[in-house]
């Protein structure tokens, strides 16, 4: 039986030998960079899997204890990646991305840190990701009138901000991040007939910005909204898990089968301005979407389309 050190710190090891199953994931990162060196790993595939890591660290935390991860919890990350995080992910990146857990986990469990691999159960499948749900337009309008009756909490007054959020990711297909991010001054309003938002984002120290067109009417919406919640400084003052939660209410409310979340908003948004006859390259630009990227996500916007047309036809 071997032995192994205790670190004088469990929780921060100062070898690779000394982590623990109470050691945080970030505490990892470097020992694991290491190893991929010494695997002889290519730079782009070290930073590839680090790049992975961290964006594990972001969605569970990088305080959580590498001990605490099990398959459910690492199969609920891959599916956020895929489907809830707003972002295309296609199936090279799954891919590699489920190839970066197995080799992670199974090096922690070789070094005895945890007690079992909970990335060795993961599927590694193959074929391309599932398409998102999308609102029909029937579901829309089901949507819309649920939102219309909540309710405050004190239940006196109609409640503005669910239909708000709704109508606002409808016609702009923002993600959850940039929803939390709005500020009343991002709404341009000197054009009245041609009323405008401003997504500004901050991305390897260049600051970005998209210009998407609102409805005139979605505005006056606002303005009750603001009112009733009294808004300054951010538009939406409460946390976007909040927003997530009066989705889902809007979603069950209008009898929905599924979740109703910013990610199947996203891609209604995208399938509403496709059927109306938006340029492609329109609205890969209102999606703030790479020409790479919109190579897999343009084809997922043609089979819903096609999928839509072909669920409507008698």
């Amino acid at each position: 039986m071997s032995q192994r050190q205790l670190p004088l710190f469990p929780t921060q090891p100062s070898t690779a030998d000394e982590m623990s199953k109470e050691t945080p994931l970030n505490a990892t990162f470097e020992y694991f960079r290491n190893y991929l060196v010494k695997e002889g790993k290519s730079a782009h595939t070290v930073k590839a899997f680090i790049g992975d890591m961290n964006l594990l660290a972001e969605r569970t935390g990088a305080e959580t204890p590498i001990g605490k991860y099990s398959t459910s919890t690492l199969n609920q990350f891959l599916q956020w990646m895929e489907n809830g995080r707003g972002v295309p992910c296609s199936r090279k990146t799954y891919a590699r991305r489920v190839t970066t857990l197995k080799v992670y986990f199974k090096w922690l469990y070789a070094l005895k840190a945890i007690p079992q691999d909970p990335a060795k159960a993961l599927i590694q499948r193959s074929g391309p990701a599932p398409l998102s749900n999308v609102l029909s337009p029937d579901q829309v309008r089901a949507a819309l009138d649920a939102a219309q009756s909540m309710k405050t909490k004190k239940g006196d007054d109609v409640d503005h901000r669910p239909e708000f959020l709704f109508r606002l990711l409808l016609h702009t297909g923002i993600k959850k991040s940039e929803a939390g991010r709005l500020k009343p001054d991002d709404f341009d309003r000197s054009n009245a007939q041609r009323p405008r938002v401003f997504i500004r984002h901050k991305a390897k120290n260049v600051y970005k910005e998209r210009r998407l067109d609102v409805p005139p009417d979605l505005l006056t919406l606002m303005d009750l909204y603001m009112a009733q919640y009294d808004i300054q400084d951010k538009v939406f003052t409460c946390t976007t898990r909040n927003l997530e939660y009066i989705l889902t209410d809007v979603g069950e409310l209008a009898g929905i089968s599924f979740k109703l979340s910013f990610e199947v908003m996203r891609w209604t948004m995208a399938v509403r301005d496709y059927r109306a006859g938006h340029e492609e390259e329109a609205i890969r630009e209102k999606m703030g979407l790479s020409r790479t990227s919109w190579y897999e996500t343009g084809a997922k916007i043609r089979r819903l389309v096609a999928q839509q047309i072909e669920d409507e036809t008698p």
